[in-house]
């Protein structure tokens, strides 16, 4: 067991509000820790810190060589063992030892025989960790190795760390998940860092306990803020009305209402003091409590009652075929989630759909003749520049996308922040945001989770509660999908042979 100390560290990005401020850490090695926290809280910032990528001041002291999820692949046109090995760049690592851990996670080794850009998200990440667990001595920082995994994947990632007796910190927003995997949490809240033992589930539930706490408080201290602040006014009152009688009685004695006055006007303002100490007192005293605010969706209501048809559709590349044929229907308040292992060709499907398919397809896909389609894509790379500029390029009103992305976490500061050159949990936020403040009739979403964090699932869960907006979406959260999903539509995987390419 080695420990990772912590003291006094601040941190802040240019030009952004603080992320650390005077933070005081003690972790130990053998913890399998999650690390937790909306998103643009500062995870990922802090494994950077951790691995000495960005300037801090305080301290962290540790003796650990860290290694770190995601991999940058250098060469990714190479098999994927010649890849994962000239990434790493370890002498002592060779590829057996790689294909050693794939075994251990369930994992077919003839993957490393692929070339590495070939392989599916879900495949990329299982050899990237087994490449990771299969170095001696590191200590390893997985940064939401989830993202792109479907169930089955997750469910053997999660067993493989389960059965490693080594510890590590990771991140990852499948709360499933975490509590197979972690023994403590680390999670970073708005004003605290608050560290414990146990899984997601544990913390979740001393976190509600606190919260309903916080909030039997808040509502007192609100109370007696709200007397205190009607006092104060009445005196501030008082003192002005006999102000105003010393100026307007002509008649009376003025020396002695001038008295009388200034005798009152002193007793308000050492009054008005007190009530005002005791109002910013009580103020102090509010604690902060995690808001979830619900989110706008500019649904457009269609005359239609079908939007979208799909009738014994089959796709095929390079003569290969995907999947099974396939038939369903998507009408006006329908949820539909379509689901299958990575490789099936979901994603394809959408592609298909959208009318930008490289491959070819047989059966008929029909939409309802002039609906609007709303999207959420799984590569966003493309959005770029000011919110302001993404705005009009996108057409969609720049106060209602700011009034979206307040609602889903997104600081005020990081608004003049290139979107490019925001976190992927940020980036995802503005394709989000550009989904739902896009005017549509069908919303198509192609894992819409990736990167958010639990706070945001939720506020998903509860718009489409809220407004049953006709949905077509891919996901492999399995608690989003059965919350949400009205019909869930089998992707079956065509057996085929020699099919290099992964969709």
């Amino acid at each position: 067991m080695e420990p990772i100390t912590i003291r006094n560290l601040n941190f802040a990005y240019p030009g952004q509000e603080q992320l650390f401020t005077d933070c005081n850490l003690d972790l130990n090695s053998d913890w399998k820790l999650g690390l937790l926290g909306r998103n643009g809280r500062g995870k990922t910032t802090l494994m950077k810190i951790l691995r000495g990528k960005v300037k801090y001041t305080g301290t962290v002291t540790s003796k650990l060589n860290f290694g770190y999820f995601p991999l940058a692949i250098s060469e990714p046109t190479a098999f994927a063992g010649e890849a994962l090995l000239a990434t790493v760049n370890d002498p002592a690592l060779e590829q057996w030892q790689i294909e050693r851990e794939l075994n251990l996670m369930g994992v077919d080794p003839a993957l490393m025989w692929q070339p590495y850009e070939t392989l599916s998200g879900g495949e990329q990440t299982k050899v990237q960790l087994a490449t990771l667990f299969a170095q001696d001595g590191l200590f390893l920082l997985l940064d939401e190795p989830t993202n792109h995994l479907d169930q089955l994947g997750r469910q053997q990632v999660a067993d493989y760390l389960t059965s490693k007796q080594r510890g590590f910190i990771i991140t990852s927003h499948d709360q499933d998940f975490l509590d197979q995997v972690i023994n403590h949490t680390l999670v970073i809240e708005r004003y605290q860092l608050v560290l414990s033992h146990g899984n997601y589930s544990t913390y979740f539930q001393q976190k509600r306990r606190r919260d309903k706490e916080a909030l039997a408080t808040n509502q007192q201290l609100k109370s007696e803020i709200k007397a205190l602040k009607k006092t104060r006014q009445q005196r501030q009152q008082w003192a002005q009305r006999a102000e105003g009688e010393k100026k307007n009685n002509s008649h009376a004695d003025k020396g002695f209402i001038g008295a009388k006055a200034a005798k009152m006007m002193k007793k308000t303002v050492s009054t008005t003091n007190r009530l005002s100490q005791a109002i910013t007192n009580r103020e102090g005293l509010l604690k902060e409590v995690e808001e979830v605010d619900r989110l706008p969706l500019n649904l457009v209501a269609s005359h239609h009652q079908t939007l979208l048809t799909v009738d014994q559709v089959i796709l095929t590349i390079n003569g290969e075929q995907l999947f099974e044929p396939l038939s369903f229907k998507v009408t006006a308040h329908d949820q539909v989630a379509l689901v299958g292992p990575n490789g099936a060709g979901k994603s394809s499907l959408i592609h298909a759909i959208r009318n930008n398919f490289a491959g070819e397809y047989s059966g008929k896909i029909t939409l309802a003749n002039g609906i609007k389609v709303s999207y959420v894509r799984q590569d966003y790379t493309t959005n770029h520049g000011l919110l302001k500029e993404f705005s009009s390029e996108q057409h969609i009103a720049y106060d209602l996308l700011l009034n979206i992305l307040r609602k889903l976490g997104m600081e005020r500061s990081t608004f003049n922040v290139p979107i490019e050159q925001m976190s992927m949990g940020q980036q995802k936020k503005v394709e989000l945001a550009r989904s739902l403040a896009t005017p549509a009739q069908l919303y198509i979403w192609d894992e819409p989770l990736n990167y958010l964090d639990t706070y945001n699932q939720q506020q998903l869960i509860q718009l489409i509660k809220d407004y049953q907006p006709p949905l077509l979406f891919v996901e492999h959260d399995k608690h989003f999908i059965d919350t949400v999903a009205q019909q869930q539509v089998q992707v079956k995987i065509f057996p085929r042979k020699d099919l290099v390419q992964t969709v």
